[in-house]
């Protein structure tokens, strides 16, 4: 088990209008499984933020990432492969598989559910997540973390939130930013 490790993005360059944006959290592995806390504290009103459907278990969706999108990329130390986790604050989620650097991409069959609760406020929306990680991970590898955030405005502009932007563009699938170590 590992102690919950807090964290804060960043945005990558100044966000337009965002003034007050927090976005925090944290992240714990216990065993098998992995827990991530989000908080987004601030202007919400100025985000597209989807609303949570009345009712049903979130489901799959692809294309998260091109709205308001919270995510999370983790890998075995010093293997190439690693997975990419996106989550909607309506819920909708995927979880994908990559065999090295933007390479590979492919649906993480091995996770058919997702524990998750949302909870919206004027200007406060908490979403914490918990899962099984996949089998190829043992339960005495390091794992490599990133936790990361698009965020989409009212007026459609979208801004790149992460632990640290170590490229000369948005690039969450970058090593250098897997900053977090989780044993």
């Amino acid at each position: 088990m590992s102690p919950a490790q807090p964290f804060l993005l960043i945005p990558f360059t100044a966000p337009g209008g965002l003034e007050g944006l927090r976005i925090d959290g944290s992240v714990c592995r216990l065993g098998r499984q992995l827990q991530l806390h989000y908080r987004l504290q601030g202007p919400l009103a100025e985000l597209l933020i989807p609303s949570a459907p009345a009712q049903g278990a979130p489901e799959r969706q692809d294309g998260l990432w091109l709205h308001t999108c919270l995510e999370a990329f983790w890998a075995v130390e010093n293997q190439p492969g690693y997975w990419e986790l996106n989550i909607s604050p309506a819920g909708p989620w995927n979880l994908y598989q990559l065999d090295r650097y933007r390479e590979g991409l492919k649906p993480e069959p091995a996770l058919a559910a997702m524990a998750t609760s949302i909870v919206q406020r004027s200007n406060e929306l908490q979403l914490k997540v918990a899962f099984s990680l996949p089998e190829a991970i043992g339960l005495d590898q390091v794992l490599q973390l990133s936790v990361a955030a698009v965020i989409e405005q009212q007026n459609k502009q979208i801004s790149y939130w992460a632990l640290a932007h170590p490229g000369p563009e948005p690039d969450f699938h970058l090593r250098d930013g897997f900053l977090l170590r989780l044993p």
